[in-house]
Order: C-alpha cells, then structure tokens, then sequence
C-alpha cells in the first residue's frame, strides 16, 4: 500500500531528468516540423512554377524511327525515348549504369552537352510565369550543389527570386525546382532527423536513442496522470 506513491515519486524524478534530457530534441522536432507543413508539398518541390505540358511544344514529325547511323554497339541501353523539352525533338538514351546520351533522331548523330543558352531556354519553357534567369552554372557529376544531391551534370539556371531551375546538360530537360522555400525546407529535415550533413539518414543511433528516450519519458508521464487523478480524487473524499 505504501510502495505506490513512493514508486509514482521515483517515477516523477525520472521524468523531470528525461524531460531535461530530451526537451530540446523534442522542442526541435515540434518546430521543425510545424515549419515543414506550413506550405503545401507541391510548393515546396516548385510544382507550382512548372509550365503545364500543354505550355511546351512537343509535337513530333511523323515517321521517326530509331536511325540506322545510331551506334549502341557493346552498351546496354535501358531505355530509349524521344522528348522535345525546347520543341525540337531529340533522341534519348539511357544506359544501365546511369548514362544518358542525347542523339539526333534523323541522323544518328551523337548530340553534344548543353550550352548555357539552351539551358535557359529549356528553364524558361518550363516556367509557367515569366521570371527571367539571372546566372547559369554548369556543375560536373561530381561537383554538384547540395539542394540537388544527383549525380549527373547539370547546368544551375538561377532566376531573380532565387529559384534554381536544374537542367540536365544530358538530358536536356529540367531535372529538378529549388525555391527558396525548399531550401529552408531542406534545413528543417535536417534538423528533424537530425542529419545535417546528408539530410537522408532517418535511421541512425542518434535519431533512435532520443526517439526511445521521447517515448519513455511521454509513457512515464502518462503513468503520472493517474497519481494526479489519485490524489485529487482522495482530496474531494
């Protein structure tokens, strides 16, 4: 009879020592979270700033076929479309390993990388408002910047909000739509896994430890609700 309110008073010490513990944690969570869905998702990714495929010529000449002069001899190629991103109709391959090449669908011939002009022209088309590119950056596969994290070669179309519109020099198409908003998006997932240098990781001793310990401290302060409810019930008798 005596062992529940000292147990229930070790269970307060507990909470007050997990509540100091994981307080900001879950304080970060809180607000990372509430700051995550105070824009819809499709404005987050510039879904909304996409031309609507209506916007964008992209009507064929009849009688393409794939050209004889097309040289895919000893590589494997995964898939083979024609796409018109600026309204000229080009030829694409992708190759198992990742590659992409671009070929001229009459001729055969292999298609160099973009230029930064037709960069800006694929960006703009794919606008559907009328803001204008202020900066264009070619990145290497290797080099590319961190709100894109793919790596292919790209060409950073940057537009005077400070939109970066991500064209694939290989692809030729827009690969990717970073508003400012994403960005700071993009630190607050960061933050809520807390997995600021990759921002992928959502499974890592850190994450795990403080969720464990977020839950222990929210089943141990729901145990207390009933010495509360225990003590205000044997006050009124």
């Amino acid at each position: 009879m005596h062992r529940s309110p000292r147990l229930f008073a070790q269970f307060a010490r507990w909470h007050i020592w997990l509540g100091w513990l994981i307080g900001l944690p879950v304080l970060m969570w809180t607000a990372t979270g509430l700051v995550m869905v105070a824009r819809p998702i499709e404005e987050v990714r510039g879904e909304h700033l996409r031309a609507a495929a209506s916007q964008v010529d992209t009507s064929l000449p009849p009688g393409i076929a794939l050209p004889p002069a097309l040289d895919l001899t000893g590589r494997e190629v995964e898939r083979i479309e024609i796409v018109a991103p600026d309204g000229t109709p080009v030829l694409l391959a992708t190759y198992r390993d990742g590659r992409v090449r671009r070929f001229d669908p009459v001729s055969g011939a292999a298609l160099e990388q973009l230029d930064a002009a037709a960069a800006e022209r694929i960006a703009l088309l794919g606008l559907a408002d009328s803001r204008q590119p202020v900066t264009s950056r070619f990145f290497a596969a290797s080099d590319v910047p961190f709100d894109f994290r793919r790596p292919m070669p790209v060409w950073q179309v940057t537009t005077q909000d400070g939109t970066h519109v991500y064209v694939g020099a290989d692809t030729a198409r827009i690969e990717a739509v970073r508003t400012r908003w994403w960005r700071v998006f993009d630190g607050m997932w960061g933050l809520h896994i807390m997995d600021l240098q990759t921002r992928e990781d959502t499974s890592h001793p850190i994450l795990i430890v403080f969720a464990a310990l977020a839950a222990l401290g929210s089943l141990i302060g729901c145990v207390l609700l009933f010495r509360r409810r225990r003590a205000r019930v044997t006050t009124h008798g």
